[in-house]
């Protein structure tokens, strides 16, 4: 009988290819997936936006109402415009004279700009809390979405996972179309988001897991590219289609062709590995083989066919047996060190990613050519990511990554205001560094965990990421006390995440660890020896 080290899944993928004709059909469908999931993550933005408002005054009102007041709206609403509080009537015609103008009184009735989104469906004027709590429903369900799509992913399978996450939301978005009430659309938005949120992971993780070391930046980045392109996308869309019942429906609805995939996506080698699988996984690498044209060496022949044999990572060691993989990972110094730091970093990354996402209205103009542009300007970050990562190693890109972005968005407040040129370019340079930082720690934060646990230690960290994407809608407020604090705030969290960097391994090259003690060996691989040729016990 083999030793379990005798073969190792990252020396088969190089003699099958490590980026092939196979992984470029896997990724064929993931990617659209992503795209979709990318839509429905900000759909919200334009579903629930901000359009103006007036009171409604009965007696000058035309038929149907219409919100300009031609020429009536001095006399009968104040200077602020009307949203919440209108000239009290002391008549019933709508002359100057049949209204005082000395007292205010509260609207009962509004007249919307348009009917586009559920501010107005709703009638959510002057309860602007109403409209933003829709964003942090849809954080807090992917905060719940996280753990369970890993639990799931580890226990059942990458595949099972991600085809669950791809088809659940399309039933539930096109339900919330449907919506006839506010607390029926934001439970239904929670809904949608603790069942399709976790597509990413899943899909990241089911495409990587079959790519070879000196591919996983490029294949990473591919999945992000995807995801950006999926915002762009997302506001074209609702530029063309505003209503957002329409909306949701075009968005939605075609999700439920990714039930095919039960028939197309085949299930994660290292997970089908790691659970001992080994007929499974034999036949999915022969047919990777084939499609990519390559011919496996006679002694790799003969080690996924042996019955007697066991690969690496299949079968849990004496030590696997006496204590769950929970308690070993609670009993790892190293590993829960990480965690802890990993968190951190994910913190960060989501409240600075998605709170320059929120100031951006700063920037002016239409607001969904505002969005393009910042989903746009990731695309060159993760384009940066893949040239810096396999050539710098992880921690010098991502550090200075985070050290570009904190002095971009510490030297923002000390822009003149009429320099808006020049703020414009220190926000989108923070946005450009902090989306090439987004790519490239989930490429990272998977290559420190071990096969058995991977998926629910980066669902860990990505969980407590939400924490920043739920206090992020929150820091305009903080522009009440001093305008420049929340980029104040943003710069300093990333210099602090730039320097936890220095506490954690370098895994350029290293192959992706199978049990806790390879993953807690990687801090301690030999450096001497070519990066390539590196084994962590």
């Amino acid at each position: 009988m083999c030793k379990p080290r005798d073969v190792e899944l990252d020396k088969i993928l190089l003699e099958i290819g490590q980026f092939g004709r196979y992984q470029c059909h896997v990724y064929g469908w993931v990617v659209p997936v992503i795209i979709f999931n990318a839509m429905f993550k900000s759909q919200y933005i334009f579903n629930a936006a901000k359009i103006d408002y007036r009171c409604r005054v009965p007696q000058c009102e035309a038929t149907p109402p219409r919100f300009e007041t031609n020429g009536w709206g001095p006399w009968a609403l104040p200077d602020s415009g009307g949203r919440c509080e209108r000239y009290v009537s002391t008549g019933d015609t709508c002359s100057a004279d049949a209204f005082n103008n000395s007292q205010t009184e509260r609207c009962n009735s509004w007249v919307y700009e348009h009917n586009n989104t559920i501010v107005a469906t709703f009638d959510l004027a002057c309860v602007e809390w109403k409209r933003t709590l829709v964003g942090t429903i849809h954080s807090a369900g992917i905060f719940i979405a996280l753990p369970l799509t890993a639990y799931i992913s580890d226990t059942f399978g990458r595949r099972v996972a991600f085809i669950l996450t791809a088809v659940a939301p399309a039933a539930v978005g096109v339900i919330r179309s449907f919506s006839t009430n506010y607390i029926m659309y934001v439970s239904l938005e929670l809904i949608e988001a603790i069942v399709g949120s976790g597509v990413y992971t899943s899909g990241f993780i089911l495409a990587l897991e079959m790519v070879g070391i000196n591919r996983r930046v490029l294949g990473g980045n591919m999945i992000s590219c995807a995801f950006a392109m999926g915002q762009a996308f997302v506001s074209l869309i609702a530029w063309g289609i505003p209503e957002w019942r329409t909306l949701t429906r075009v968005l939605y609805a075609p999700s439920f062709i990714f039930i095919l995939y039960c028939f197309i996506i085949e299930e994660s080698v290292r997970w089908l590995l790691s659970k001992g699988k080994i007929k499974d996984a034999a036949r999915i690498i022969f047919k990777a083989a084939e499609i990519n044209k390559k011919k496996l060496s006679p002694e790799t022949i003969k080690l996924l066919t042996d019955e007697n044999v066991q690969l690496e990572g299949s079968v849990p060691t004496n030590d696997d047996k006496k204590e769950s993989l929970a308690m070993q990972v609670l009993r790892s110094r190293v590993l829960m060190s990480r965690l802890f730091i990993c968190s951190f970093w994910w913190i960060t990354v989501t409240f600075i990613y998605y709170g320059l996402s929120i100031n951006s209205v700063s920037l002016g103009g239409n607001s969904y050519v505002n969005f393009l542009l910042t989903a746009l300007v990731e695309i060159p970050g993760y384009c940066l990511s893949v040239l810096t990562l396999d050539r710098f190693g992880r921690k010098a890109s991502i550090m200075t990554a985070f050290f570009v972005c904190g002095l971009s968005l510490l030297g923002l407040p000390f822009i003149p205001e009429h320099v808006q040129w020049a703020q414009t370019c220190l926000n989108l340079l923070g946005k450009l560094a902090i989306s090439m930082v987004f790519s490239s720690i989930y490429i990272y934060t998977s290559e420190l965990y071990p096969t058995s646990v991977r998926h629910t230690m980066v669902a860990l960290c990505s969980m407590g990421g939400r924490i920043g994407q739920l206090i992020a809608p929150q820091t305009p407020l903080l522009m009440e006390y001093m305008p420049s604090l929340p980029y104040l705030l943003f710069g300093l969290m990333a210099a602090i995440a730039g320097f936890l960097m220095l506490l954690t391994p370098e895994t350029l090259h290293i192959q992706l660890p199978d049990t806790i003690k390879q993953a807690e060996g990687i801090a301690i691989a030999p450096r001497t020896k070519k990066t390539t040729d590196i084994i962590v016990d």
